[in-house]
């Protein structure tokens, strides 16, 4: 089990002659998605053994309808480079594409073999078994994800950095020589996502114990599910939490994985992958890997579909499943047990995911039968409660609605309140300033707001409040303002400034919609082009009968409700 797995990164000599190539051939360069970043470094240092390179149209294919390899290899998740059409159109078969970090580090070259355009409503469906956008690797697939996949002889030639926790980032072969030098033979991988708070401690403390096995914490570190506390946090906690267990008998190792939250078939891409960590065991628990629940309220998985897909295919991986139940804590033994050794009718406690995060945001009480002081410590110091938390308040409507006049009110009732550093950003001022080249088109609207969120995130993450005024026509991009904020840490808070567009219209102090209807100006939202209007605003707020004062009195209403002021406030 501890024989190193190949690894694909040229040898010096190699990548003075690939180098060489890339010069002579002018070979064109594609910057790698945060995706495709983790991806890359699990296919060149052995954790996707056997695979070697970026799925091509037979094994994409194949793996998509069965979850196998064209040569019947045991495969369950697409992993794939997908670039823009016009990108595609100006790679020549043969040819060598120069894969880059953002930085425009090189980091491998791809001799490019295949291209293909697959049916990406087709995969989300037999892959994750739903079309449905709440599901974050369906979002990606159909809304985020590049129309042609790539495919070739993919040749490292250097790691993708990593500055932080460097002595935590252990390759696959990194790993088998530790556990060499350890003298480990039994080995139970625990894969999670989270925090690890007691019920997770004792979980993996009884399975190690019970089996006599050695412990490997094994936390996923590339992308997980939006909305996930962030990984800097969860290593600090991981770290904090090691220092419970008997002396030298586990091991914390990072992943850097960007899962897909795909179940049952995501169960097993994490088997495979500590397989060729050199683990023996895997930990799988009730829904492993599982995205949550759908827009219907549902599981998207059954609880146990993917520990039944891991004991169905253990063997043909080669690794071992240690499944276990829920853990709770039973207070009338002060202890946790897995939920089917409680005696009929005993108590029992526990706390969901959602209760700790309310609590968190409020600064309530957390039990201590739930987790670790110190863990909770670093969690507080990096989800302090809302009214300390950067924020960002979108306000978002047609022109003409009262935005920016809304925007301006709410800036200077903030400030009067004090706590927080507030920034106006006004749809015209930033056009203005950080977007003056971009025109109206649906491309420039777009990444016009991607850079007015981009610095809200920045503001907001810094704690301090990023007030945001644009029309913002595509709920789309919104959404994707959302997600740069809250994953910053910030706050985001949507309002619908909802007034109807005869009103809007009739407002109309710069007389643009009359030119719009004139056939002046095209793209004009609400006459020539949509207006997307948010489903699930945080508030709407119709400012027809309102004045500035009363709709911002509802704003501020609406803030104090969900936390963000009215309590403790940033000092």
């Amino acid at each position: 089990m501890l024989d190193p797995v190949p690894e694909h990164y040229a040898s010096p000599e190699g990548k003075a002659r690939l180098m060489e190539r890339i010069r002579e051939s002018v070979a064109p360069r594609w910057v790698l998605s945060r995706r495709q970043l983790c991806d890359l470094e699990l296919l060149l240092n052995g954790a996707f053994h056997p695979l070697d390179t970026f799925l091509g149209e037979e094994d994409h294919a194949r793996v998509v309808a069965e979850g196998r390899l064209a040569n019947g290899t045991l495969w369950p998740l697409p992993v794939t480079l997908d670039v823009p059409e016009e990108f595609a159109g100006r790679l020549d078969l043969g040819g060598l594409l120069e894969l880059c970090d953002p930085e425009g580090i090189p980091l491998a070259v791809l001799e490019v073999t295949g291209k293909y355009r697959p049916d990406r409503q087709e995969e989300a469906q037999r892959v994750f078994g739903t079309l449905d956008p709440v599901h974050p690797a369906v979002r990606h697939l159909l809304e985020a994800t590049h129309p042609v996949y790539l495919t070739g002889r993919l040749t490292g030639l250097a790691p993708p950095p990593h500055y932080d926790f460097r002595h935590l980032r252990l390759g696959p072969n990194e790993l088998r020589a530790r556990f060499r030098t350890l003298g480990w033979r039994r080995i139970i991988a625990f894969q999670t996502r989270n925090p690890l708070h007691r019920a997770h401690f004792e979980l993996t403390f009884r399975a190690a114990r019970e089996r006599e096995a050695n412990l490997l914490i094994h936390p996923s570190v590339g992308m997980t599910r939006p909305g996930d506390v962030d990984a800097y946090t969860r290593i600090r906690c991981y770290q904090k939490v090691l220092a419970h267990y008997p002396s030298s008998t586990t091991l914390l190792a990072l992943l850097p994985l960007a899962m897909r939250m795909g179940g049952p078939r995501e169960v097993l891409l994490h088997m495979i992958i500590r397989r060729n960590c050199g683990a023996t065991d895997l930990i799988v628990g009730r829904d492993h890997a599982g995205p949550g629940r759908d827009s219907g309220g549902q599981p998207f998985y059954p609880p146990y579909a993917a520990r039944e897909a891991a004991l169905a295919h253990a063997g043909e991986i080669g690794i071992g499943v240690v499944a276990f139940d829920e853990m709770v804590y039973a207070p009338r033994r002060g202890e946790y047990l897995p939920v089917d050794e409680l005696a009929p009718g005993e108590e029992s406690l526990s706390l969901s995911g959602t209760e700790l995060r309310r609590r968190l945001a409020l600064g309530l009480e957390i039990p201590e039968w739930f987790s670790f002081p110190e863990v909770i410590a670093e969690l507080r110091k990096s989800l302090p409660p809302l009214a300390r938390r950067g924020l960002t308040v979108f306000l978002t409507g047609l022109s003409g609605a009262g935005k920016s006049t809304l925007a301006h009110a709410l800036a200077e009732k903030l400030l009067e309140q004090g706590g927080r550093p507030v920034t106006l950003l006004d749809g015209d001022l930033v056009r203005r300033t950080l977007s003056s080249e971009l025109g109206f088109s649906r491309e420039h609207r777009d990444l016009h707001i991607r850079r007015l969120g981009f610095v809200a995130a920045e503001i907001s993450k810094s704690g301090g409040c990023a007030i945001c005024a644009p029309i913002a026509p595509y709920a789309r991009t919104r959404e994707e303002v959302r997600e740069m904020v809250e994953s910053r840490g910030g706050g985001f808070v949507e309002i619908h400034i909802s007034t109807p567009l005869s009103v809007c219209e009739g407002r109309d102090r710069k007389g643009l919609y009359a030119r719009a209807r004139a056939g002046l100006i095209p793209d004009f939202t609400g006459v020539s082009d949509p207006y997307e209007a948010p489903l699930h605003p945080d508030l709407a707020i119709d400012t027809t009968e309102l004045t500035p004062e009363e709709a911002c009195q509802q704003i501020m209403l609406k803030l104090e409700h969900l936390g963000y002021i009215g309590g403790e406030v940033a000092s």
